[in-house]
């Protein structure tokens, strides 16, 4: 049997009770170091990150800066950029990756999947073909082939250079 390590897991597989820790969405982009947390953008009311559990390489995660577990719980003007910078994110994975498709969606409250249910974000997940294979079907085990600092410079690079020709 061969082995597969992907020892960025263990901090998600060690971590006590998630609704104990505060808001990432809260937290991370109040603490300042962008690279750090991988944070690609931040814009008036949203941002974009890297997801640090990411399902596929470029696993984004659009997020108002607002505190709330509903959509309709943001103001039209957040909701707007929440849509803006979810376009954005695919735009920079179009130029960085190349997808050849995507999963985009939200996951409202915890019973529909919400790992973090109290602040909503969006998951834009880049698909490849033949991207889900044995490994993913009978192991359950995702392999990504590129280390999540790697990604994020590339997605920075592509997220920047679009930002600024807007």
């Amino acid at each position: 049997m061969e082995q597969l390590w992907a020892p960025w897991r263990m901090e998600f597989i060690e971590r006590p009770n998630p609704d104990a820790e505060g808001c990432i969405f809260c937290d991370l982009p109040a603490a300042g170091d962008d690279r750090k947390h991988f944070i690609l953008h931040r814009g008036k009311l949203a941002f974009i990150m890297l997801n640090g559990y990411p399902y596929n390489n470029g696993h984004l995660l659009i997020a108002p800066f607002a505190h709330t577990g509903m959509l309709s719980g943001l103001a039209a003007a957040d909701q707007a950029e929440l849509m803006a910078l979810t376009d954005l994110g695919c735009r920079a994975l179009d130029a960085a990756c190349h997808p050849q498709g995507y999963n985009i969606g939200m996951n409202v409250g915890r019973v529909a999947g919400a790992g973090i249910p109290g602040h909503i974000h969006v998951h834009i997940v880049p698909r490849w073909s033949g991207d889900t294979n044995f490994m993913t079907v009978l192991g359950e085990t995702r392999v990504l082939p590129e280390a999540l600092a790697a990604s994020f410079d590339r997605l920075k690079r592509a997220v920047d250079e679009i930002a600024g020709s807007r």
